[in-house]
């Protein structure tokens, strides 16, 4: 099982890069949210690797709560790779525990490949997952803790989920009593 890559980029798509590792090039596939964030030529993801009948595959990761997010994802009947892929393309591990905390249906719709059923099954697969993901020791940062005590504040204020996690993402502050100021002006 490849668990990692350490080399340089080769050629990169916003789908996969291809990377030198001593000599071997390895096609990675990676997700939006990977692709935005690689600056350098010499670049180490945590992979998971999935071999099929057909194929070996291997998806790469810059941070570990996003390769985390990944795994559970595929676990779901009727997510494989490639939407699962869509999510983490979509979403931020921080904002996706946002969404699944909301059980904001409308956010998981609008990952391309998935419909009302599918989202109705993968919110009720997460539940408590969430937790796990801002838990993670590379995703724990102030901004996503405030996303989150944000969330419940104005979910105690009376307003609806889905108009929360949609006025949130687009809300700029970094502490909690500033986002939550500038998404009472939203709402």
């Amino acid at each position: 099982m490849i668990v990692g890559v350490k080399g340089n980029i080769v050629y990169k798509e916003p789908r996969f890069v291809h990377i030198d590792v001593q000599g071997i090039v390895y096609e990675v596939f990676i997700s939006l949210q990977t692709f935005s964030t690689m600056s350098e030529k010499n670049i180490s993801l945590y992979t998971l690797q999935i071999i099929r009948e057909d194929a070996h595959l291997l998806f790469g990761f810059l941070e570990l709560s996003e390769k985390k997010m990944f795994e559970r994802l595929i676990k779901i009947n009727g997510v494989g790779p490639k939407v699962a892929m869509a999510i983490c393309s979509t979403y931020s591990p921080s904002q996706f525990a946002v969404v699944i905390n909301n059980k904001d249906m409308n956010g998981i719709k609008k990952v391309p490949g998935i419909g009302p059923k599918s989202a109705g099954r993968i919110l009720v697969e997460l539940v408590g997952f969430d937790a796990e993901l801002l838990a993670s020791p590379d995703e724990v940062s102030s901004s996503s803790l405030a996303f989150a005590q944000a969330t419940e504040a104005l979910e105690a204020l009376g307003f609806k989920k889905d108009k929360i996690s949609k006025v949130l993402s687009g809300c700029s502050a970094n502490d909690t009593s500033a986002l939550v100021k500038e998404a009472l002006k939203q709402l």
